[in-house]
């Protein structure tokens, strides 16, 4: 955030921020991981050679829902776009992650 800044596309610190945190850069450093751009959409993460979740960045998950077979249009009222959407395969549980950089209270802590 800058300070004294008001908000929303007025806030350029924490906008480069996110394009210094990259998620998937991340765990190409971590030993084990490898990560490798899906033949359909997204990247596919692997732990060890084994295919253990999926990585979506912004609209890349839309793509993902309609290769599913999934009208994200009847279950969701706007689109959203976050940093990442990691879907852990073996849990089937999905995370979305935004990234954030603020230096004080406001609605990200909240």
């Amino acid at each position: 955030m800058i300070e004294g800044g008001i908000g929303g596309a007025n806030t350029g610190t924490g906008l480069i921020f996110e394009d210094k945190v990259d998620f998937i850069a991340l765990l190409k450093n971590i030993k084990g991981y490898s990560v490798k751009e899906s033949l359909k959409t997204g990247f596919d993460i692997f732990y060890q050679q084994q295919l253990i979740a999926r990585c979506f960045k912004e609209r890349s998950f839309y793509y993902f829902l309609e290769e599913q077979g999934i009208d994200w249009k009847l279950i969701v009222s706007k689109r959203l776009l976050p940093d990442d959407t990691l879907l852990i395969i073996m849990r089937e549980t999905l995370f979305i992650i935004e990234v954030k950089y603020q230096q004080v209270a406001g609605s990200v802590d909240e």
